[in-house]
């Protein structure tokens, strides 16, 4: 079940292909009833558009994917309709309802409680698996082979609800990347998101150094996955559990540039696990040669799913 939430499209596909069996994807689009508590809602498809409703009848599958909480309501009406037969899998709190869910993957920063149905992962799921990531280098390969080695990621994503991507942050970050760039003699391969907003312009002039940018926007093909796979290093924006699990889905060594303005408590809480498991090291702007364990969530869930229901 995929909605129309970039984070967890990429959570529930990402587990749908580490089981390595047939799927499809059911497009899910809400109405306004989506904002209701799922208490409220129950096990429906009230919160669903008619469109959503008319792609999800019988024969039911064996196993729903779901992940986030407008999910919920949806998967759990799935289930009664079949007569139980079906087992749901749920990428994060359901909302409500939990005990109806066959098994419940919690993120471990979001300080879960646990029961019988439930597993702790770091980090999110998400589709960067082997393949996806030697079919993004064969095509990217030849439209980035030019740019000097190494090749450094730098990933940013910006504000959240609660804590500002400051111009200050984006100075530092742009000069500190590119003192490393000129020392190592490599191109900055730089990709920002929607939230990176107005410190966008201050990180892009504060990156003296060779580059390639892609900005949130532009027209362009998207190099974001094939940045990804040919880069030597990774820099990311501890801002996003997205964009960090997905760095550290890659054999690079990734480092977390993580100021304390910019980092939320639970932000903080999954970035000390990445550090403490060898996924990942704060962005000191060096560069060292430790090796980073490399992070697949997706496996993780995958593996459970086939030890509890195959």
């Amino acid at each position: 079940m995929a909605d129309e939430r970039q984070g967890n499209r990429s959570q529930v596909i990402g587990v749908a292909k580490a089981l390595k069996q047939p799927f499809l994807i059911k497009e899910i689009r809400y109405n306004w009833l989506a904002c209701i508590p799922n208490i409220l809602l129950g096990a429906s498809f009230a919160s669903a558009t008619r469109e959503t409703r008319l792609i999800l009848p019988p024969p039911w599958p064996r196993l729903v994917i779901s992940a986030g909480r407008r999910t919920g309501p949806i998967a759990r009406a799935i289930k009664r309709k079949s007569g139980g037969s079906v087992r749901l899998i749920q990428i994060m709190n359901p909302g409500s309802g939990a005990e109806e869910f066959d098994l419940i993957a919690l993120p471990t920063h979001d300080l879960p409680t646990h029961g019988k149905n439930t597993m702790s992962i770091v980090g999110a799921p998400n589709e960067l698996n082997e393949q996806e990531l030697l079919c993004a280098y064969d095509y990217w390969h030849d439209k980035l082979c030019n740019l000097t080695k190494p090749r450094i990621a730098l990933v940013v994503g910006g504000s959240t609800r609660r804590r500002v991507f400051s111009d200050r942050m984006a100075r530092e970050l742009g000069e500190q990347v590119a003192n490393m760039a000129r020392s190592l003699g490599g191109t900055v391969m730089l990709t920002t998101s929607r939230r990176t907003g107005g410190a966008a312009t201050e990180l892009i002039n504060a990156l003296d150094c060779p580059k390639r940018v892609f900005l949130w926007g532009d027209y362009k093909e998207n190099p974001y996955k094939g940045f990804l796979a040919l880069a030597d290093m990774i820099i990311v924006t501890g801002d996003s559990v997205s964009l960090c699990s997905e760095a550290c889905s890659t054999p690079a060594p990734v480092y977390i540039y993580a100021p304390e303005g910019l980092i939320s408590p639970k932000h903080k809480r999954f970035l000390d696990q990445l550090i403490q498991n060898g996924h990942a090291r704060i962005f000191c702007g060096q560069f060292d040669s430790a090796f980073c364990l490399r992070l697949n969530t997706a496996a993780k869930i995958a593996s459970e799913i086939e030890r509890r229901f195959f």
